[in-house]
């Protein structure tokens, strides 16, 4: 581990430490609170060129390991979800193998690849609640084309153990618990409730620009926003979620001399 990686990683300790916050510790993954209130899975296996599927293959396994440590987790109101606190460094000791991570747009393999689909989950889930997303990296690279893509663009959230974190608050005066799980195909998820929802949401992508840069590679930006519903389907509310942008790692099919702007809304 290099200096500054090590000075990130002690000041990721120090901060859960010294921070105050009450961080999510109850695991009940045997009883589920009674509300669902979004659910969502992603498939565990993609077709990738040049990438060995063995690594795939191992992804399946730490995401496993990683789902069994918070799989039925409570966050009661005032708590806050860290996902490296609750996962912990990825390790051999631990059963973790080599996946697939992101090393400068490219894949290469790294102990306990694979993660980064575990938190663009919960991510993806948590905008479809009340929830507060207190820390959420974008991803610096859109490595997949839009082909079969059923989430916008930067809809994700990266995570590097331990200073690249997800974290989710508690606002509520609610509990919510996430559960976790993997199937034959998908790794799925559910926020639940102890009280029934008042409201849904509707996330969407606007702003969306792919744009040929003087390098000669294409990089691309959006911005999310999401629409608050009551269950009558009154409209109460349209929320700034990110901005996003990314060095794209395929072509576009785009003529390099053009910039496309189009705008859409994905539920």
């Amino acid at each position: 581990m290099n200096l500054g990686r090590l000075y990130y990683t002690w000041r990721r300790r120090l901060q859960w430490m010294v921070s105050g916050a009450k961080y999510a510790r109850t695991l009940r993954p045997e009883v589920n609170l009674p509300y669902l209130v979004f659910p969502h899975k992603t498939p565990l296996l993609r077709k990738l060129r040049h990438v060995d599927m063995q690594l795939q293959y191992n992804k399946i396994t730490n995401l496993r390991l990683a789902s069994l440590t918070m799989n039925g987790l409570i966050l009661k109101p005032g708590e806050v979800f860290s996902f490296w606190r609750q996962v912990g460094r990825p390790t051999r000791r631990q059963g973790y193998l080599e996946g697939m991570v992101l090393c400068n747009g490219d894949f290469c393999a790294g102990t306990g690849g694979g993660l980064c689909q575990l938190s663009n989950l919960i991510y993806w889930m948590t905008l479809h609640t009340p929830l507060t997303v207190e820390e959420r990296w974008r991803h610096n690279y859109d490595v997949f084309p839009d082909s079969n893509r059923t989430q916008p663009f930067g809809s994700g959230a990266t995570v590097s153990y331990n200073y690249i974190d997800l974290q989710i608050k508690n606002h509520t005066s609610s509990d919510y618990q996430l559960m976790i799980w993997l199937d034959e195909d998908y790794l799925c998820g559910e926020w639940r409730c102890s009280q029934a929802p008042v409201q849904y949401y509707q996330v969407y992508e606007k702003e969306h620009l792919i744009k040929a840069e003087w390098w000669g590679g294409y990089t691309r930006h959006n911005v999310l926003g999401r629409k608050v519903y009551e269950l009558n389907h009154n409209e109460i509310g349209d929320e700034f979620v990110c901005a996003n942008q990314a060095v794209m790692m395929y072509q576009p099919l785009l003529p390099a001399d053009e910039t496309i702007l189009r705008k859409t809304e994905l539920d």
